[in-house]
């Protein structure tokens, strides 16, 4: 299973066992980057199945070759567009966790409009997310987060979780040891769809 995942079409909704492998919870990392979070979770988890989302092609092969390496067969990667991906290929109610950690916050005003978190995002996440799934979200930038809180709440249909570093095992990205050593602290977000919503 390790390696790159490439779909056999990439312009309609992914079957459920393309990417779901039955009694395996299944978690994407959207902008997996250099893999390091990816990898992590795999080695921890080797009962759960990582699907990591990259753009650019020399990361997709560099983090390919490190899981291969690593004998981490429980992770792919997809080279897509992470907003791509989760609005239009990820099936319905098949994925148990969605992590975006430290994605570009676009901070110009007039480049909001490029981020992430927006209210079709959300709808597109909390379809691919199984009951009781969650979307846990992490930046350094304070002011993508106020924004990113005001979305989730105004789109309200996401209970909001606990997250303290030490709640569970949760691996640093390459960015947020980066920007710890600089000094910056790290704002995040854990919610959860509804255990009792189809």
């Amino acid at each position: 299973m390790a390696g790159e995942f490439a779909p056999g079409d990439y312009f309609r909704k992914l079957e459920r066992n393309e990417i779901y492998r039955e009694g395996r919870p299944l978690e994407v990392d959207l902008g997996c980057g250099d893999g390091s979070f990816l990898m992590e979770m795999a080695r921890e988890y080797p009962e759960r199945d990582f699907l990591g989302v990259e753009r650019l092609l020399g990361r997709v092969r560099k983090v390919c070759k490190k899981l291969t390496r690593r004998n981490l067969e429980n992770a792919r990667v997809l080279r897509l567009d992470s907003r791509y991906v989760v609005e239009w290929l990820l099936p319905e109610a098949v994925v148990s966790r969605v992590h975006l950690l430290c994605p570009d916050p676009w901070p110009k005003l007039r480049h909001h409009r490029r981020r992430l978190v927006q209210a079709e995002f959300l709808e597109a996440v909390r379809r691919a997310l199984l009951p009781g799934g969650e979307f846990l979200f992490m930046t350094d930038h304070e002011e993508y987060f106020q924004w990113a809180t005001e979305k989730i709440h105004t789109y309200g249909k996401f209970h909001h979780l606990e997250w303290q570093e030490e709640t569970f095992f949760y691996p640093k990205t390459d960015f947020q040891q980066q920007w710890e050593s600089e000094g910056k602290s790290m704002f995040r977000l854990r919610c959860q769809k509804p255990i009792n919503e189809a």
